[in-house]
């Protein structure tokens, strides 16, 4: 294993991308391996950089796992089908993982995907978002969805520039950011929730009937956020609305598909940390500091890409909204 400073870890682990790829340094073989065999429902697909898991009648997530270094999709998405269109959810680090599952969505319902949501700004999200326009594709171009704020800052920050991305966000339908909208797909409805936390313009795409949602960056199973954007408060209180109080399954940006346990340890572990930072500030104790110095509860389990410099992050996020 090849080993890294902790001044270079956090000058390079700003983005999602970068946070999972420095974490393939330092999470243990046995971790990725048991992560990349947590599955709930059937695999249709497996390539080097995730599995399709079926969730329900016409719906699939696919489970990135990146910690073996393809980064070709990086973050989870999915496939959401219905009689008149099908939804394709992310757009994923590089055009080659978003055209993959757009041919994946063509085999299993025999239709390109008609609609693309992109649920934040993020790299992993929406670098390869133009994928879905893929030449492979002969029936029409699909409509990519995203907020205005979403598609502002990929357009800003989102590196290396690239004009087929642009392209693909400057026709995209702007989603309402204060209310929530919805894509019929004739017998199965999706819904598109604005949100924030993660990022200060999120969204989250959810079914009733199958309960499923598909969390973005909202929720990561197993696997320690990265709170580089996060404004931790309103984090909580997305992730705390995401809770539905029956059966349900939750895609969540980064990590296996998560049940309502699995839900339920995430909030305790945003809570011990909301808990700690607390503490650490009101003692005036360095964001450093504290993060060094923080562990999470036993009970909580073993969290992939465990690495101090995380929880740091973690408590200086805290900090900004705390103040100073």
């Amino acid at each position: 294993m090849s080993r890294i400073s902790r001044r270079d870890f956090v000058s390079r682990s700003g983005s999602c991308a970068a946070h999972l790829a420095l974490a393939a340094v330092v999470a243990p073989d046995a971790l990725r391996r048991e992560w990349a065999r947590a599955t709930l429902g059937p695999v249709v697909a497996s390539e080097p950089f995730g599995s399709l898991e079926q969730v329900a009648d016409g719906i699939w997530a696919l489970i990135s796992t990146p910690l073996g270094g393809d980064r070709t999709t990086l973050s989870n998405g999915g496939i959401i089908a219905g009689r008149s269109g099908v939804v394709a959810v992310e757009g994923f680090n590089q055009p080659a993982g978003a055209t993959w599952l757009a041919a994946k969505a063509r085999e299993l319902t025999g239709r390109w995907p008609t609609h693309v949501v992109v649920t934040h700004y993020h790299a992993d999200h929406a670098n390869g978002v133009a994928g879905y326009l893929s030449s492979d594709n002969t029936a029409g171009k699909p409509t990519v969805r995203t907020t205005e704020r979403t598609r502002e800052l990929v357009l800003q920050k989102n590196q290396p520039p690239n004009d087929a991305r642009t392209a693909a966000l400057q026709q995209a339908v702007l989603v309402p950011s204060t209310e929530a909208s919805s894509i019929d797909l004739g017998n199965r409805r999706v819904r598109i929730v604005p949100r924030s936390g993660h990022t200060d313009s999120d969204v989250s795409l959810e079914i009733d009937d199958p309960s499923v949602v598909f969390c973005g960056d909202l929720v990561w199973n197993a696997m320690f956020p990265n709170y580089v954007d996060a404004i931790p408060s309103k984090l909580s209180a997305s992730v705390n609305a995401l809770r539905r109080d029956r059966k349900t399954i939750y895609v969540p940006g980064h990590g296996a598909l998560a049940r309502e346990a699995d839900f339920d340890r995430y909030v305790a572990m945003l809570a011990e940390v909301e808990q700690a930072a607390r503490k650490a500030h009101a003692a005036g104790t360095s964001a450093a500091d504290a993060g060094a110095a923080f562990t999470l509860p036993a009970a909580l389990g073993e969290w992939t890409l465990f690495n101090k410099v995380f929880f740091e992050r973690a408590f200086s996020a805290w900090y900004r909204e705390l103040g100073g």
